[in-house]
């Protein structure tokens, strides 16, 4: 079986390089958080994927760094991070929010001190803003009252949105999965077996073929599901003869956690739903070929738009043409009509095109790369519709 990883070296070259701009923001320490379900800042750093607590990265402007832990995961991160400096803080714990009389934990000075910052009125940036709770910035004032705290998500924008060599072999790598398990959906399928049945047989396939976890919540959507833009697959929902059925699976390799997304029928087509799905379609390739270095993300975003308004679609519209991948299957940066950047070489999104239709929903999706001189699709192409008989 063949694994594909980050290697060790990768991460302390990111934290060198978050060093630069931590510097360039004029800030003594930058502090990172991450949940289990959005792991991607600390796994950025760390290789640290919590589990149950939360968890943090602490990086001075000078690159030294610790690992912030909650109460049961000193030895877990130990043994399965790159930073061998590691604290545990009361404010990392889990949300049962255990008291530990037992336990003398550190603090944030603590941790701080360990990589070389000391002193009362320093500057904090704390990215992953929106995962920061409300405990873990008590616990940062309360151990520095004069600090002045400020917002930091460019970083980690600025350090994700271009990828190395080995991140995008790790997207690549995911992506042979993902296609490999959604063939085999399409073999299982057949009237009668639940949505939930289906994302066993794409777990199964994930898994033989070397993933780690799921890149997302898997979608095995039926008909009335197929309009939910995101979604959850239920064990009750049965698949019709001639439903709509949606796939978006995924797999997760060493983090990185790409898509592929079609709809199909089970069944011949309506024609009328079907003409939805061929518009989509021809968005969806349209935005492909518009994917290269130099080009403005709003001019792609804004003609995108366009087309639904040209065809009479602007009601079914819901979102842009393009998100941002890599550890979290969406990530920064989006392509939306106010965005403010042009797309760079290595830079990697999901080619996600989403149309809602009246009673149904439908989704082709995909990932690529931008090169210097063009893209690069990282999966067989979607575009074939299956009509599958029974």
């Amino acid at each position: 079986m063949e694994i594909v990883k980050i290697p060790e070296y990768e991460y302390a070259q990111r934290r060198d390089k978050a060093a630069a701009l931590i510097r360039e923001m004029n800030l003594d320490v930058l502090v990172v958080n991450s949940t289990e379900s959005d792991f991607a800042n600390v796994r950025y750093f760390s290789g640290f994927w919590p589990l149950f607590e939360r968890a943090g990265v602490a990086i001075s402007s000078t690159g030294r760094s610790a690992l912030l832990v909650g109460l049961e995961s000193e030895i877990f991160a130990a043994d399965m991070g790159y930073i061998d400096n590691i604290h545990v803080l009361m404010e990392y714990r889990e949300s049962a929010d255990p008291s530990a009389p037992q336990l003398k934990p550190e603090t944030f000075k603590d941790a701080f001190k360990s990589i070389g910052v000391t002193g009362e009125n320093i500057r904090i940036g704390v990215a992953a803003w929106i995962d920061t709770t409300l405990v873990i910035m008590d616990g940062i004032k309360e151990s520095f009252p004069k600090a002045e705290i400020v917002r930091a998500d460019e970083i980690m924008v600025k350090l994700r949105s271009i990828k190395s060599p080995n991140e995008i072999a790790c997207i690549r790598h995911g992506f042979t999965i993902v296609d490999y398990a959604t063939q085999e959906v399409i073999k299982a399928l057949r009237p009668g077996v639940t949505e939930c049945q289906m994302v066993g047989v794409a777990q199964r396939a994930i898994y033989e073929k070397g993933a780690e976890y799921e890149g997302l919540p898997m979608y095995v959507f039926s008909e009335k599901s197929t309009s939910h833009a995101i979604s959850r697959p239920r064990p009750d929902r049965v698949i019709g003869k001639n439903d709509i059925v949606q796939l978006n699976l995924s797999a997760r390799v060493d983090g990185y956690s790409p898509s592929i997304g079609i709809p199909l029928c089970m069944g011949k087509i309506n024609p009328e739903r079907k003409r939805y799905i061929d518009f989509l379609l021809d968005a969806h390739n349209w935005t492909k070929e518009q994917l290269r270095p130099g080009k403005a993300a709003s001019e792609i975003c804004k003609d995108f738009y366009q087309l639904f308004v040209d065809a009479g679609y602007k009601d079914n519209y819901v979102y842009g043409p393009c998100h941002g991948t890599g550890m979290i299957e969406v990530e920064p940066p989006w392509m939306e009509t106010n965005s403010e950047y042009e797309l760079e070489p290595n830079m990697c999104f999901q080619v996600d095109s989403f149309i809602s239709g009246p009673g149904f929903g439908a989704r082709w999706e995909l990932g690529a790369a931008i090169t210097e001189d063009g893209v690069d699709i990282l999966t067989n192409p979607v575009g074939k519709f299956y009509e599958l008989g029974f």
